[in-house]
């Protein structure tokens, strides 16, 4: 499985709630940021994109990075930096 981080940008008609559902279908995901989630799956960035773009409007952002195992972080909540060295360390092994 790898980690995809994504960002967004919800522009006019700002409806988190499905699109914090569809990024909570996910199994495993972790939200250290306003408008960043990472995710843990076997889909590729465009089929998350997909599935995410669904409940978007045409004029909102949307960016989808798998991560690799390299990453820095500050102030975010210890739960998340604890999620963050349990997945990352995993990558790596």
């Amino acid at each position: 499985m790898k980690i995809y981080q994504i960002d967004y940008d919800l522009r006019k008609q700002r409806n988190y709630d499905e699109l914090y559902k569809r990024i909570k279908s996910y199994t495993t995901w972790c939200h250290p940021l306003e408008s960043t989630w990472l995710i843990k799956t076997d889909q590729s960035a465009l089929q998350i994109h997909k599935h995410l773009f669904g409940v978007m409007d045409g004029d909102d952002g949307l960016l989808v990075t798998c991560i690799t195992g390299e990453a820095a972080w500050l102030g975010v909540d210890p739960r998340v930096s604890e999620w963050l060295k349990s997945e990352l360390s995993r990558l790596a092994a």
